[in-house]
C-alpha cells in the first residue's frame, strides 16, 4: 500500500486509468483530500463505492505526529515524529504578507555546515514526498489556517533529496490541491551545483535560495565543507547562468557570525563577488544554541555590513529575527530532545 499524499495529481490521473476507471477520478479524489481535507476514502460521497473498495485497498493516508509545539512572537515550531520514530522540525512564520513554513527534507544532514544544529546530528534518511506534504497539512489542521509561503530551509539539505523534492513542489504547487504559488515556494542549497542545473532545465517559477555565508573560498571551506567541493567560483558562474535561463532573481542568505564573516572586509568581498547579478543579499541574524560556540553579531556590525553593500549598489535586507526563545535554530529543537 502507498500513502496517498505522496501523488502528484498526474499519478493520480494514471493510477485511474490503469485501473479502468475515468482519470477525471482524479479531480474527486485530490478536491476530497487537499480541498474538503477528508482522511477516510469512505467519506469521498461521489466516488462510486468499488472505487472506494479498490483506493482502500491500495492507499492509506498517512498520518505524522506532533510531540512538540513552542510559540514565540510571530513563531510556531513543531517538533514531529514520523512513523519510524525518527524526528524533523518545522516552524511557521508569520508576517504581514502572509504565513511561512519553513519545512525539513531530511532527517538530519550530512553538509556538515559548522554554524548549523542540523548537521550535528548525521542523515538518517531522505523524508519521503509524503513526509513533506503532510507537515503542510498537519500545520494547517492544527493552526486553523492557510499556509501561504513554504520555504524548504528546515533540517536537511533538499538538492540531496532531489526527486522527493521535485515531486512535493508539484503537489503542494497543484492548482486542484493545496494550490501554494511557484513564487512563494522558495527551495534553499548550500550550492550543489549539478541539482542547481537541473532546476535551471526545469524552468520552474520557484524561487532560489543560495546558502552562502562567506565571501571567498577560504573562509567559506572553513563553514561550509561543500565549497571544497562546489568552490565559489564555480558556483557563481553557474547562478549567472540561472539567472540567464530563467529570468529569476536568486537570493543569498548570509548568516552573521560575530568576527568571523561579519567585518567590513567580508562585505566588501561579499559586494565584488555578486555585483551586477540579478541577486539580493539576506543577512541573517544568527540563532545562537548551547551547543555551537559561534556568536551573533551585534547591532552595529550587522548594520556597517548592511551599509556597505547598500553602498555597493547590492540589494540587501536583514531578516526579522524569529525564534530565539523557542529553539528556532534549525535542528536546535530536535538535538535537545535527543
Amino acid at each position: 500500500m502507498r500513502n496517498i499524499y505522496g501523488l502528484t495529481f498526474e499519478e493520480l490521473e494514471e493510477y485511474f486509468i490503469s485501473i479502468g476507471d475515468k482519470k477525471f477520478r482524479a479531480n474527486q479524489v485530490y478536491d476530497w483530500i487537499y480541498k474538503k481535507r477528508i482522511n477516510k476514502f469512505d467519506d469521498m460521497l461521489n466516488v462510486k463505492k468499488d472505487v472506494i473498495e479498490r483506493l482502500k485497498t491500495d492507499f492509506y493516508f498517512g498520518e505524522i505526529k506532533i510531540l512538540t509545539k513552542r510559540v514565540g512572537k510571530d513563531v510556531i515550531k513543531f517538533l514531529f515524529e514520523l512513523s519510524d520514530f525518527e524526528k524533523i522540525e518545522a516552524v511557521v512564520m508569520l508576517h504581514d504578507y502572509g504565513n511561512s513554513l519553513c519545512v525539513s527534507t531530511q532527517v538530519g544532514c550530512n553538509m556538515g555546515c559548522t554554524f548549523c544544529e542540523s548537521g550535528r546530528l548525521r542523515k538518517v534518511r531522505n523524508l519521503n514526498t509524503e513526509e513533506m506534504v503532510m507537515q503542510v497539512l498537519k500545520i494547517e489542521s492544527e493552526l486553523k489556517f492557510r499556509i501561504s509561503h513554504v520555504v524548504l530551509m528546515g533540517i536537511g539539505e533538499p538538492f540531496d533529496n532531489y526527486d522527493n523534492v521535485i515531486k512535493f513542489i508539484d503537489i503542494i504547487n497543484c492548482g486542484k490541491g493545496i494550490d501554494i504559488g511557484s513564487r512563494h515556494i522558495t527551495v534553499s542549497t548550500c550550492g550543489i551545483i549539478p541539482r542547481i542545473k537541473e532546476l535551471m532545465n526545469l524552468k520552474s517559477q520557484v524561487n532560489l535560495a543560495i546558502s552562502l555565508h562567506a565571501p571567498n573560498d577560504e573562509l567559506r571551506s572553513k563553514l561550509m565543507k561543500i565549497n571544497k567541493v562546489y568552490p565559489l567560483k564555480d558556483l557563481i558562474e553557474v547562478l549567472k547562468e540561472y539567472i540567464s535561463v530563467t529570468n529569476r532573481r536568486v537570493t543569498f542568505e548570509y548568516i552573521l557570525l560575530e568576527d568571523i564573516n561579519d567585518t567590513s572586509e567580508c562585505a566588501l568581498e561579499l559586494s565584488n563577488l555578486i555585483k551586477g547579478m540579478n541577486a539580493y543579499v539576506n543577512l541573517i541574524p544568527y540563532n545562537e544554541t548551547n551547543t555551537i560556540g559561534y556568536k551573533k553579531s551585534s547591532k552595529k556590525h550587522i548594520d556597517e555590513f548592511y551599509n556597505i553593500l547598500k553602498k555597493n549598489n547590492i540589494n540587501v535586507t536583514v531578516r526579522r529575527e524569529f525564534g530565539s526563545e523557542v529553539s528556532a535554530a534549525c535542528g536546535q529543537l530536535r538535538a535537545n530532545y535527543k
